[in-house]
């Protein structure tokens, strides 16, 4: 797997119950905190931070708001 960026949007692949996040939840990549895993803040559309969390990279599906390539 790719390595995600600082600032990456991202979506939970899985349920994290103990905090109350389900799959498909949005968050960003603020910090790589070892190979693979990544701290990922989850805010509500007010920009208030209701979660954060050390996840691992296949926990996460990285977003793209823009094609990855330049149509001909």
């Amino acid at each position: 797997m790719r390595e995600l960026e600082f600032v990456s949007v991202v979506a939970l692949l899985e349920n994290v119950a103990d905090d109350g996040l389900l799959r498909g939840q949005i968050g960003t990549v603020v910090e790589r905190l070892a190979p693979n895993v990544y701290e990922v803040e989850f805010s509500d559309d007010d920009g208030r931070t209701y979660a954060t969390l050390s996840l691992r990279a296949d926990q996460l599906l990285q977003l793209h708001h823009e094609p990855s390539h330049q149509a001909a």
